[in-house]
């Protein structure tokens, strides 16, 4: 199986501390800075804004493809932030999040 990793990077004019993912993706500044992915651990490619693009064919397809495990270290954020900028629905159930994987393992989660 095929597993895309992304971390991306945001803004918001909303404190997402104070008022959470939903209310942060809401603020009409939200916007997706970078978005870094690798496939299968190869080479880490990054888009800097506008984010959108340059996005290339094979990740357009990867974020709904449900044969590809989409892993991320807080995966409810990105599925949230890229449903939200780019007006996909995304399946929750196709996403690993890295930081329940080392909740469940013992490891500290930041």
């Amino acid at each position: 199986m095929t597993t895309l990793s992304i971390d991306i990077e945001t803004y918001s004019g909303t404190s997402l501390k104070d008022a959470g993912v939903y209310k942060y993706v809401e603020d009409p500044d939200f916007e997706i800075l970078l978005f870094a992915y690798s496939f299968d651990g190869g080479e880490v490619k990054v888009i800097s804004q506008p984010v959108g693009l340059d996005m290339p064919d094979e990740l357009w397809d990867a974020l709904t493809d449900p044969t590809i495990l989409k892993t991320a270290h807080n995966a409810n954020f990105e599925i949230t932030c890229i449903s939200k900028y780019f007006g996909i629905e995304l399946d929750p159930a196709q996403w690993q999040c890295t930081m329940v994987l080392a909740a469940i393992a013992g490891l500290p989660l930041s």
